[in-house]
């Protein structure tokens, strides 16, 4: 299962976790998942949770096809 966030501190990229890779940054953009990257040191308080298809463009996964960032 996929979860995709929003962060005010990160306007211009999606922020996910994926079951099976963890927590991932990568750029809103057309398949801006090739360019992903470990999240690190995010701040909760800027995170909103949005449903999954907002960054479908950008070529998230299923959580079943997830190799690790």
């Amino acid at each position: 299962m996929s979860k995709v966030y929003r962060s005010a501190m990160h306007p211009k990229q999606w922020i996910a976790y994926v079951e099976g890779c963890g927590w991932v940054i990568f750029p809103a953009r057309e398949n801006g998942w090739e360019s992903r990257q470990a999240a690190r040191g995010l701040d909760p308080m800027y995170l909103r949770q949005v449903p999954v298809q907002m960054a479908e463009s950008a070529g998230i996964p299923a959580a079943e096809f997830c190799d690790a960032a």
